[in-house]
């Protein structure tokens, strides 16, 4: 089974066309440190062994602009698909998603967190973004949640609206794991679990938070399959935000799911990602 990375990033090396616009206002250190050129990408995927990938706006970098990530696709659609950015708030955010989609994005990310907003934005399910949202129903368009556990309670109005709305959220929103077995301080997360339409990308963020305090790597990633199934759960490297090359942020994921079945990590490194996009499947 191919190995497919839902969860990756470029930076352009050319300012001039492609003009840093970060949400928040402020460019997210990794994107000045270390940014991945679509070429560069492409050099360490193969060295990794990742067949195809998700590109992922760089909201931290370009804002809602997603220009640079719409040339990549139209220059490498053998190797890629990818997930715009968009402001759903804007009266025109619907003629924004049809820009983007005919460019050939088939994911829509929604950014509320991160590493450019230290506080957690409350628009979430403002009624104002209703319009992005029956649209991305109408479109069968998945929406990456850039969010934190804190705004879980507010997912569950969209869920409940947008019952058909395949939702994936970047580094399981992350959960609190400190506390070990069961993961009582991770209930937001669990009670996800009963929507079929709540996938989850596990990253590295992940994969550095199960070795502190009490939590482990097969007790929380077992825990995790057994609630959501592994057919719920894809593997993102989230390079070249986190540090590290590619091939060490794959076998970081390897390492931290050996707990899981092969037929489980069949899955979650490739089939899961299928799911969602399907333009990734083999051709």
């Amino acid at each position: 089974m191919a190995v497919i990375d839902i969860h990756s990033h470029v930076i352009s090396t050319d300012e001039r066309r492609y003009p840093r616009a970060p949400i928040g206002g402020h460019q997210s250190d990794w994107s000045q440190k270390r940014p991945v050129s679509i070429d560069q990408m492409i050099a360490a995927m193969d060295k990794a062994g990742v067949a195809r990938s998700v590109l992922v706006q760089a909201s931290t970098c370009y804002g809602h602009d997603n220009s640079y990530v719409a040339d990549a696709l139209a220059a490498h659609p053998e190797r890629f698909t990818g997930v715009f950015s968009a402001d759903v708030l804007a009266l025109d955010a619907r003629e924004k998603m049809k820009l983007w989609t005919g460019k050939g994005f088939t994911g829509m990310r929604l950014f509320t967190a991160g590493s450019t907003m230290p506080d957690q934005a409350d628009w979430l399910d403002d009624p104002r973004c209703f319009p992005a949202w029956e649209l991305a129903q109408q479109q069968n368009l998945p929406v990456c949640l850039q969010i934190t556990a804190n705004e879980i309670p507010q997912l569950h109005v969209l869920l409940e609206r947008f019952p058909r709305v395949r939702v994936a959220l970047d580094h399981c929103a992350r959960p609190q794991l400190e506390d070990g077995p069961p993961y009582r301080a991770a209930a937001s997360l669990w009670g996800l679990a009963p929507y079929k339409n709540v996938f989850l990308k596990i990253s590295p963020h992940n994969f550095v938070a199960v070795r502190k305090g009490l939590a482990t790597a097969d007790s929380f990633f077992g825990k995790l399959i057994a609630e959501f199934g592994a057919q719920r759960i894809a593997w993102g490297s989230n390079f070249p935000t986190h540090e590290g090359s590619l091939s060490e942020l794959l076998q970081l994921g390897r390492d931290s799911l050996k707990v899981a079945s092969a037929a489980d990590q069949e899955w979650i490194f490739g089939r899961s990602t299928q799911t969602l996009y399907p333009a990734l499947k083999d051709k």
